[in-house]
């Protein structure tokens, strides 16, 4: 079996009785495969956009028994040691490892995104988080115009959305 459905099968055992973490990260993951595919990034970052997207969310759970709560920055915190060990049982490489756990680490930080993946990453998590929290239109576009950079995220988020721009 292909190391992305392995990666899957034990993220979803890892957030079992979760059904909404689970569902959560399969959107961010056939989101960021669509945008990467659109973006048509290289091989190696898709990889690791892949993986990214399926443990994104992976320190929510350790946040959330060790602390009682799960912001974003504590997920950043406690999240990639957890994404680091899932990869490694997978057989994943050490680069791409290092980069997912980077991307873990960083994933609710927006002021510095460098790279395709990273910012594909975010984009695909913004659209899902969008839905499931019951954006306004107003906080969509405000997240539209300060967070997307993609042609593909926009123009995903554009149709998702039904935004009216004025460009």
């Amino acid at each position: 079996m292909d190391k992305r459905y392995r990666l899957i099968l034990e993220m979803m055992r890892f957030n079992s009785g979760d059904p909404k973490r689970i569902q959560h990260f399969l959107k961010v993951y056939e989101f960021a495969r669509l945008i990467g595919q659109m973006e048509e990034i290289s091989n190696f970052d898709m990889e690791v956009l892949e993986a990214a997207a399926i443990v994104h969310d992976i320190g929510i759970k350790i946040a959330l028994e060790k602390f009682g709560e799960s912001s974003g920055k504590l997920q950043e915190e406690v999240g990639p040691p957890y994404a680091k060990a899932l990869l490694e049982k997978i057989g994943y490489e050490d680069n791409v490892i290092e980069r997912v756990a980077f991307l873990v680490g960083h994933h609710h930080t927006y002021d510095n995104i460098v790279g395709v993946d990273y910012q594909i990453l975010v984009e695909a998590d913004f659209l899902v988080n969008l839905h499931e929290n019951n954006s306004s239109i107003k906080v969509v576009h405000q997240i539209y115009e300060n967070i997307f950079v993609t042609k593909a995220g926009k123009s995903i988020c554009q149709t998702m959305f039904n935004l009216d721009l004025k460009e």
